[in-house]
């Protein structure tokens, strides 16, 4: 689980002045590793020891520090399902004889340039959370339970303790949706990412009855459109939230900055890790008569993108908009001149997820969810599109 694998690469050095704000990335050639007369110095003190993968930046021991540092922290996700224990080639994990028809789901996602802002700060736990939240909650829609979650982090140079904090989180966001982290890979790759910077991916894998696949196929014209409040920007819209709030050009804060109309500070704000809604739909698929007919993850793409994903090519819905939370980072960016098309397309707008309902259960199902700690609120229904041509997301109450 989370087995260190180390990995050469190209000898270059991304530089990235400011960590906060996109920069261009220099050409190959003025990357190269510069090799000067001390270098020549020291490596001719090494040669009577022979060249090792230390010399070439893989630290194994590092590697090993971290694997042990985070064996406790996944036994917390463990599932009676799984066959085997830390340190195998792959993990094993045994479907439930209880299904007739088993389906297994896959999502694959990241965390995105949010990386940056934890970079930052210094803050690395939360975005474990968000890495596991952005797979469950796209699998979560299929009707699925999550079942197991594989991480993969990649550094330049690697620092046990960032792994840790990660991997933390990671199992933090694992429980919250009920999987297991079953395996991983942390690879330390010299020279492939500016000094103290990382990447993260995620796979999780799921399983649903067939019977039970939630889907457009299910939905009806009349079915009534349930909003999920979100906890903030998620994960999505990251590159554009940096430049609306830090870049100096526009709105010129800083991290430590209170975002204008909130407590937090600007940092704080930006690293609100993704709500993770698994339990709390899934209790709304156990109820009887399944009157939850589909649901739409409001992730990259925003309100105008992701809804149509959750109904069919000859329906639309007309999503009201004024029973939803203002939270005010949304307002904090469109402050520095994005438009209301742009936010809607960019950001999910303080809705994180979409409940396509049985209009004769919207409130025994708004009930379970309110009674899991959900903020819930009607947002319309769903109708006949008409044309073809016509937009499937259409807004009023703004």
């Amino acid at each position: 689980m989370s087995s260190f694998r180390s990995e050469t690469a190209i000898p270059t050095r991304i530089f990235a002045p400011n960590p906060l704000v996109s920069q261009p990335l220099p050409s190959l050639a003025t990357c190269c590793y510069s090799h000067s007369v001390a270098d020549a110095k020291q490596d001719a003190r090494k040669a009577h020891s022979g060249l090792r993968y230390a010399d070439a930046g893989v630290d194994i021991d590092a590697g090993n520090d971290a694997v042990a540092r985070i064996g406790s922290l996944v036994k917390t996700t463990r599932r009676p399902e799984q066959l085997n224990a830390i340190g195998g080639f792959a993990g094993m994990f045994a479907l439930s004889k209880e299904l007739d028809e088993p389906v297994l789901v896959s999502c694959t996602d990241g965390v995105g340039t949010k990386l940056l802002v934890a970079i930052a700060a210094d803050e690395h736990a939360t975005v474990g959370i968000d890495l596991v939240a952005m797979s469950v909650n796209d699998l979560v829609v299929t009707g699925a339970e999550p079942l197991f979650v594989l991480d993969y982090i990649a550094t330049g140079v690697l620092a046990p303790s960032h792994v840790e904090a990660l991997v933390s989180g990671v199992c933090e966001g694992c429980r919250q949706s009920g999987a297991a982290l079953l395996g991983g890979e942390t690879a330390e790759l010299p020279g492939m990412y500016a000094k103290g910077h990382y990447d993260l991916a995620a796979t999780a894998v799921g399983v649903v009855e067939r019977a039970k696949i939630l889907g457009p196929e299910r939905v009806n014209v009349g079915d009534v459109v349930l909003g999920l409040a979100s906890d903030g920007l998620h994960s999505n819209g990251y590159s554009l939230a940096r430049k609306a709030l830090l870049d100096p050009a526009h709105g010129a804060l800083e991290l430590s900055s209170l975002l204008p109309g909130s407590e937090l500070t600007v940092g704080a704000a930006l690293l609100r890790p993704t709500r993770i809604y698994v339990k709390s739909m899934r209790a709304t698929f156990e109820l009887e008569g399944s009157p939850v007919h589909a649901a739409a993850h409001i992730t990259g793409g925003g309100l105008i993108e992701n809804p149509p994903r959750g109904i069919r090519e000859d329906q639309a819905v007309t999503l009201d908009l004024s029973s939803v939370p203002k939270d005010p980072i949304f307002d904090a960016i469109a402050a520095q001149g994005v438009s209301v098309s742009e936010m809607r397309r960019t950001f999910n707008c303080g809705v994180g997820m979409l409940l396509y309902v049985d209009a004769t259960r919207v409130d025994e199902v708004a009930t379970t969810l309110r009674d899991l700690g959900e903020r819930v609120f009607v947002m319309g229904s769903v109708c006949e599109r008409g044309d073809a041509d016509a937009p499937q997301v259409t807004f009023q109450g703004e």
